[in-house]
């Protein structure tokens, strides 16, 4: 955990819509000892039963998936300017292929078991509570399941409890 110090959620000023949405976020996971990660800009923050928690959607071929379904845990980690190219060979990249997290010099910590970027600016750590997969028949805004969702390669949202925010000092 060096250079980071843990907030508290109601610390957490940072915009979501920008963190998430702009800049991307990696979203990492362990399974039998091996952390894979993918790029994400589809996601969000805010408040479910009573607890802070944090809310991903990650398409079924997406080779993460193995790793979230295999794990109670995963993180959120967000980065400054500089790592957008290592963001986007992350998002194009499987892990499946190749040791892609080895080729973007990042390099994996973790704190309670859970695998974090020491390169990140912020890392969310996080617990999963909830997964379903997305219905073609719940979406009020069909338009949005015919555009998003042509070869009906639907989502699964998790909402996982935030268990604790590490900012860079």
């Amino acid at each position: 955990m060096a250079n980071f110090k843990e907030i508290q959620p109601q610390e957490f000023v940072y915009s979501p819509f920008k963190l998430i949405g702009e800049e991307w976020m990696l979203i990492t996971a362990e399974k039998d000892g091996k952390a894979n990660t993918m790029t994400a800009s589809w996601g969000g923050l805010g408040v479910m039963w009573g607890k802070n928690v944090a809310y991903i959607a990650i398409r079924p071929q997406r080779y993460t998936k193995e790793f979230i379904d295999n794990s109670d845990t995963f993180s959120l980690t967000f980065f400054d300017d500089s790592f957008k190219k290592a963001l986007g060979y992350l998002g194009a990249k499987s892990g499946r292929d190749e040791d892609k997290i080895g080729k973007t010099g990042l390099h994996i910590e973790h704190i309670d078991g859970v695998p974090y970027f020491s390169e990140a600016k912020i890392a969310i750590l996080c617990k999963k509570l909830y997964a379903q997969k997305y219905q073609p028949e719940c979406f009020i805004a069909t338009e949005l399941n015919d555009q998003c969702y042509p070869d009906k390669d639907h989502h699964t949202l998790y909402i996982a409890e935030v268990t604790k925010i590490l900012v860079k000092e």
